[in-house]
Protein backbone atom coordinates (compact mmCIF):
# COMPACT_ATOMS: atom_id res chain seq x y z
CA UNK A 1 0.00 0.00 0.00
CA UNK A 2 1.61 3.77 -0.89
CA UNK A 3 1.58 6.51 1.47
CA UNK A 4 -0.88 7.95 -0.73
CA UNK A 5 -3.48 5.37 0.20
CA UNK A 6 -2.56 4.85 3.53
CA UNK A 7 -3.61 8.49 4.05
CA UNK A 8 -6.83 8.39 2.47
CA UNK A 9 -7.52 4.92 4.89
CA UNK A 10 -6.44 6.91 7.79
CA UNK A 11 -9.33 9.85 6.41
CA UNK A 12 -11.93 7.45 6.11
CA UNK A 13 -11.16 5.29 8.91
CA UNK A 14 -11.64 8.96 10.84
CA UNK A 15 -14.49 9.97 9.09
CA UNK A 16 -16.33 6.71 9.80
CA UNK A 17 -15.57 7.06 13.61
CA UNK A 18 -17.39 10.80 13.80
CA UNK A 19 -20.18 9.48 11.32
CA UNK A 20 -20.63 6.36 13.07
CA UNK A 21 -19.95 4.08 9.82
CA UNK A 22 -17.74 1.66 10.00
CA UNK A 23 -14.97 1.22 7.64
CA UNK A 24 -12.87 -1.85 8.72
CA UNK A 25 -13.29 -3.66 5.71
CA UNK A 26 -13.09 -1.22 3.15
CA UNK A 27 -12.44 -1.81 -0.32
CA UNK A 28 -11.06 0.48 -2.65
CA UNK A 29 -13.55 0.59 -5.77
CA UNK A 30 -11.84 3.66 -7.99
CA UNK A 31 -8.74 6.24 -6.96
CA UNK A 32 -9.21 9.85 -9.43
CA UNK A 33 -10.35 13.16 -8.14
CA UNK A 34 -12.29 11.07 -5.40
CA UNK A 35 -11.77 7.89 -3.79
CA UNK A 36 -14.65 5.91 -3.88
CA UNK A 37 -14.69 2.77 -1.45
CA UNK A 38 -17.37 -0.02 -1.19
CA UNK A 39 -18.20 -0.79 2.72
CA UNK A 40 -19.80 -3.34 5.24
CA UNK A 41 -23.94 -2.41 4.99
CA UNK A 42 -24.13 -1.68 1.45
CA UNK A 43 -22.51 1.61 1.38
CA UNK A 44 -20.34 3.45 -0.73
CA UNK A 45 -17.69 6.38 0.64
CA UNK A 46 -16.57 8.95 -1.41
CA UNK A 47 -13.91 10.50 -0.17
CA UNK A 48 -13.03 13.61 -1.74
CA UNK A 49 -10.07 16.20 -2.62
CA UNK A 50 -8.93 18.82 -0.23
CA UNK A 51 -11.08 21.99 -0.02
CA UNK A 52 -13.71 19.91 -2.14
CA UNK A 53 -16.02 20.57 0.90
CA UNK A 54 -18.26 22.78 -1.01
CA UNK A 55 -18.76 20.99 -3.76
CA UNK A 56 -19.42 17.81 -1.63
CA UNK A 57 -22.19 19.41 0.30
CA UNK A 58 -23.38 20.44 -3.14
CA UNK A 59 -23.60 16.88 -4.17
CA UNK A 60 -25.75 15.75 -1.47
CA UNK A 61 -27.94 18.59 -1.55
CA UNK A 62 -28.45 17.72 -5.38
CA UNK A 63 -29.08 14.42 -4.70
CA UNK A 64 -31.83 14.63 -2.27
CA UNK A 65 -33.26 17.59 -4.42
CA UNK A 66 -33.25 14.87 -7.56
CA UNK A 67 -34.51 12.66 -5.58
CA UNK A 68 -37.56 14.89 -4.58
CA UNK A 69 -38.29 15.70 -8.21
CA UNK A 70 -38.85 12.11 -9.45
CA UNK A 71 -35.46 11.85 -10.82
CA UNK A 72 -33.71 8.45 -10.00
CA UNK A 73 -30.66 9.07 -8.65
CA UNK A 74 -27.92 7.55 -6.36
CA UNK A 75 -29.04 8.21 -2.92
CA UNK A 76 -27.28 9.37 0.13
CA UNK A 77 -27.75 7.46 3.75
CA UNK A 78 -29.97 9.31 5.82
CA UNK A 79 -29.10 9.93 9.56
CA UNK A 80 -25.66 11.39 9.38
CA UNK A 81 -24.58 14.72 8.83
CA UNK A 82 -22.83 14.91 5.63
CA UNK A 83 -19.95 15.72 4.24
CA UNK A 84 -17.83 14.60 7.44
CA UNK A 85 -14.71 16.62 6.84
CA UNK A 86 -11.78 15.57 7.65
CA UNK A 87 -7.89 17.27 7.01
CA UNK A 88 -9.91 18.91 4.57
CA UNK A 89 -10.97 16.38 2.42
CA UNK A 90 -15.33 15.89 2.37
CA UNK A 91 -16.40 12.70 3.13
CA UNK A 92 -19.77 11.46 1.94
CA UNK A 93 -21.69 8.32 2.34
CA UNK A 94 -23.89 6.82 -0.34
CA UNK A 95 -26.73 4.12 -0.59
CA UNK A 96 -24.44 0.85 -2.92
CA UNK A 97 -26.19 0.53 -6.00
CA UNK A 98 -27.61 -3.17 -7.06
CA UNK A 99 -25.39 -5.07 -10.28
CA UNK A 100 -25.75 -2.50 -13.12
CA UNK A 101 -24.94 -1.62 -16.30
CA UNK A 102 -24.15 1.21 -18.76
CA UNK A 103 -27.41 3.33 -20.09
CA UNK A 104 -27.95 2.69 -24.08
CA UNK A 105 -27.85 6.01 -26.01
CA UNK A 106 -31.40 6.15 -25.90
CA UNK A 107 -31.49 5.04 -22.12
CA UNK A 108 -29.46 8.81 -21.61
CA UNK A 109 -31.52 10.51 -24.18
CA UNK A 110 -35.11 9.88 -21.92
CA UNK A 111 -33.16 10.52 -18.47
CA UNK A 112 -31.79 13.51 -19.87
CA UNK A 113 -35.03 14.96 -21.49
CA UNK A 114 -36.52 14.17 -17.51
CA UNK A 115 -33.84 16.21 -16.46
CA UNK A 116 -33.96 19.30 -18.28
CA UNK A 117 -37.88 19.29 -17.86
CA UNK A 118 -37.48 20.51 -14.04
CA UNK A 119 -37.79 23.34 -13.09
CA UNK A 120 -34.69 25.45 -11.77
CA UNK A 121 -35.24 25.42 -8.17
CA UNK A 122 -34.52 28.27 -5.80
CA UNK A 123 -33.38 25.61 -2.86
CA UNK A 124 -30.55 24.02 -3.53
CA UNK A 125 -29.05 27.01 -5.25
CA UNK A 126 -27.75 25.38 -7.96
CA UNK A 127 -24.59 27.17 -9.12
CA UNK A 128 -23.81 28.20 -13.26
CA UNK A 129 -21.91 25.11 -15.05
CA UNK A 130 -18.50 26.92 -16.78
CA UNK A 131 -17.46 24.67 -19.69
CA UNK A 132 -14.33 26.06 -18.77
CA UNK A 133 -13.96 26.12 -15.33
CA UNK A 134 -10.00 24.87 -14.34
CA UNK A 135 -9.27 24.14 -18.40
CA UNK A 136 -6.33 26.73 -18.32
CA UNK A 137 -4.77 25.81 -15.62
CA UNK A 138 -5.16 22.10 -16.33
CA UNK A 139 -3.36 22.94 -19.50
CA UNK A 140 -0.56 24.75 -17.88
CA UNK A 141 0.19 21.26 -15.82
CA UNK A 142 1.23 19.76 -19.41
CA UNK A 143 5.43 20.59 -19.27
CA UNK A 144 6.25 17.97 -21.39
CA UNK A 145 4.39 19.65 -24.18
CA UNK A 146 6.20 21.51 -26.55
CA UNK A 147 5.68 25.27 -26.01
CA UNK A 148 4.36 26.02 -29.52
CA UNK A 149 1.50 23.16 -28.57
CA UNK A 150 0.68 24.87 -24.94
CA UNK A 151 0.68 28.30 -26.60
CA UNK A 152 -1.79 27.15 -29.46
CA UNK A 153 -3.63 25.07 -26.60
CA UNK A 154 -4.18 28.71 -24.32
CA UNK A 155 -5.08 30.50 -27.71
CA UNK A 156 -7.64 27.76 -28.53
CA UNK A 157 -8.95 28.43 -25.03
CA UNK A 158 -9.70 31.95 -25.61
CA UNK A 159 -11.26 31.73 -29.33
CA UNK A 160 -13.65 29.14 -28.04
CA UNK A 161 -14.01 31.11 -24.79
CA UNK A 162 -15.14 33.95 -27.28
CA UNK A 163 -17.42 31.96 -29.80
CA UNK A 164 -19.32 30.36 -26.08
CA UNK A 165 -20.34 34.53 -24.97
CA UNK A 166 -21.49 34.72 -28.66
CA UNK A 167 -23.78 31.36 -28.76
CA UNK A 168 -25.00 32.04 -24.82
CA UNK A 169 -27.83 34.84 -25.58
CA UNK A 170 -29.48 32.36 -27.79
CA UNK A 171 -29.68 29.63 -25.75
CA UNK A 172 -32.43 28.55 -23.15
CA UNK A 173 -31.13 27.39 -20.19
CA UNK A 174 -31.91 24.23 -17.79
CA UNK A 175 -30.91 22.19 -15.22
CA UNK A 176 -28.22 20.02 -16.66
CA UNK A 177 -26.07 17.09 -15.20
CA UNK A 178 -22.76 18.96 -16.66
CA UNK A 179 -21.15 15.56 -17.44
CA UNK A 180 -23.75 13.47 -19.33
CA UNK A 181 -22.56 10.04 -20.63
CA UNK A 182 -23.67 6.59 -20.63
CA UNK A 183 -21.02 5.85 -17.89
CA UNK A 184 -23.07 8.44 -15.51
CA UNK A 185 -26.52 6.41 -16.54
CA UNK A 186 -26.66 3.25 -15.10
CA UNK A 187 -29.76 0.58 -15.32
CA UNK A 188 -30.02 -2.20 -12.67
CA UNK A 189 -31.04 -5.16 -13.81
CA UNK A 190 -34.69 -4.07 -11.88
CA UNK A 191 -35.61 -0.71 -12.51
CA UNK A 192 -35.51 2.08 -14.28
CA UNK A 193 -31.75 4.34 -15.32
CA UNK A 194 -29.90 6.41 -12.57
CA UNK A 195 -28.30 9.33 -12.51
CA UNK A 196 -24.81 9.17 -11.19
CA UNK A 197 -22.22 11.50 -10.57
CA UNK A 198 -23.37 14.91 -9.34
CA UNK A 199 -20.25 16.68 -9.52
CA UNK A 200 -20.96 19.33 -11.87
CA UNK A 201 -25.30 19.72 -11.28
CA UNK A 202 -25.79 22.94 -11.55
CA UNK A 203 -27.68 25.19 -14.56
CA UNK A 204 -26.70 25.84 -18.18
CA UNK A 205 -27.58 25.53 -21.72
CA UNK A 206 -28.85 21.74 -22.56
CA UNK A 207 -26.64 21.47 -25.72
CA UNK A 208 -22.93 21.05 -22.83
CA UNK A 209 -25.42 17.72 -21.78
CA UNK A 210 -25.98 16.54 -25.08
CA UNK A 211 -22.13 17.42 -27.07
CA UNK A 212 -20.52 14.52 -25.25
CA UNK A 213 -22.36 11.54 -27.32
CA UNK A 214 -22.91 13.61 -30.42
CA UNK A 215 -19.02 13.89 -30.73
CA UNK A 216 -19.01 10.60 -29.66
CA UNK A 217 -20.91 10.07 -33.39
CA UNK A 218 -19.80 12.72 -35.35
CA UNK A 219 -15.76 12.75 -34.44
CA UNK A 220 -14.98 9.19 -32.87
CA UNK A 221 -17.37 7.16 -34.69
CA UNK A 222 -17.75 5.59 -31.86
CA UNK A 223 -21.69 5.52 -32.14
CA UNK A 224 -23.36 4.03 -35.04
CA UNK A 225 -25.68 6.18 -36.60
CA UNK A 226 -28.80 4.20 -35.71
CA UNK A 227 -27.76 4.70 -31.52
CA UNK A 228 -27.11 8.68 -32.17
CA UNK A 229 -30.69 8.29 -33.68
CA UNK A 230 -31.73 6.45 -31.16
CA UNK A 231 -30.68 8.91 -28.57
CA UNK A 232 -32.21 12.25 -30.62
CA UNK A 233 -35.72 10.25 -30.95
CA UNK A 234 -35.39 9.39 -26.78
CA UNK A 235 -34.64 13.25 -25.97
CA UNK A 236 -37.48 14.36 -28.15
CA UNK A 237 -35.84 15.31 -31.66
CA UNK A 238 -33.45 17.54 -30.95
CA UNK A 239 -30.34 16.88 -32.95
CA UNK A 240 -27.91 19.06 -32.03
CA UNK A 241 -24.93 18.73 -34.75
CA UNK A 242 -27.67 20.47 -36.86
CA UNK A 243 -26.80 23.39 -34.68
CA UNK A 244 -24.62 26.13 -35.59
CA UNK A 245 -22.38 26.42 -32.28
CA UNK A 246 -22.19 22.70 -32.41
CA UNK A 247 -18.62 22.50 -33.35
CA UNK A 248 -17.46 25.36 -30.74
CA UNK A 249 -19.15 23.01 -27.97
CA UNK A 250 -17.51 20.00 -29.65
CA UNK A 251 -14.60 21.13 -28.98
CA UNK A 252 -14.63 22.78 -25.96
CA UNK A 253 -15.77 19.27 -24.60
CA UNK A 254 -12.78 17.55 -26.67
CA UNK A 255 -10.61 19.85 -25.28
CA UNK A 256 -11.84 18.96 -21.96
CA UNK A 257 -11.16 15.31 -22.43
CA UNK A 258 -7.51 16.10 -23.70
CA UNK A 259 -6.62 18.05 -20.53
CA UNK A 260 -7.69 15.01 -18.33
CA UNK A 261 -5.03 13.10 -19.72
CA UNK A 262 -2.80 15.77 -19.29
CA UNK A 263 -3.57 15.69 -15.28
CA UNK A 264 -2.54 12.30 -15.55
CA UNK A 265 0.69 12.66 -17.18
CA UNK A 266 3.13 13.23 -15.09
CA UNK A 267 2.61 10.04 -13.51
CA UNK A 268 1.88 7.94 -16.58
CA UNK A 269 3.95 7.68 -19.94
CA UNK A 270 0.65 6.41 -21.66
CA UNK A 271 -0.95 9.40 -21.05
CA UNK A 272 1.99 11.51 -22.17
CA UNK A 273 1.61 9.60 -25.50
CA UNK A 274 -2.00 9.71 -25.33
CA UNK A 275 -2.13 13.50 -24.44
CA UNK A 276 0.09 14.52 -27.71
CA UNK A 277 -2.24 12.00 -30.44
CA UNK A 278 -5.31 14.43 -28.70
CA UNK A 279 -3.29 17.69 -29.46
CA UNK A 280 -2.67 16.62 -32.61
CA UNK A 281 -5.88 15.66 -33.51
CA UNK A 282 -7.29 19.19 -32.14
CA UNK A 283 -4.58 20.95 -34.31
CA UNK A 284 -6.07 19.24 -37.49
CA UNK A 285 -2.73 17.24 -38.12
CA UNK A 286 -4.93 13.29 -37.55
CA UNK A 287 -8.50 13.31 -40.03
CA UNK A 288 -11.55 12.14 -38.05
CA UNK A 289 -13.00 9.77 -36.67
CA UNK A 290 -10.51 9.94 -34.30
CA UNK A 291 -8.78 6.94 -31.95
CA UNK A 292 -8.65 7.96 -28.48
CA UNK A 293 -7.77 5.63 -25.74
CA UNK A 294 -9.58 5.51 -22.61
CA UNK A 295 -8.56 6.56 -19.37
Amino acid sequence: MSDADAHLRGVLHQAGVRAGVLTADARLIRHGTNALYQLPGGVIARVGPPGSSVVAGRQVEASRWLAGAGIPVVRVIDGIEQPTVVEGRPVTWWVQLPEHRPATPAELGAVLKRLHALAVPKCPVLSTVDPFEGLTESLDTGAFLAEGDRAWLQCLVERLRGEYRALLPGLSWCVIHGDAWQGNVVVPQCGEPVLLDLDHLGVGPREWDLVSLAADYTDFARLARADYEAFVAAYGGYDMTTWSGYRTLATIRELRWTAFVLGKANVNQKAVDEARHRVACLRGEIDRPWSWLAF
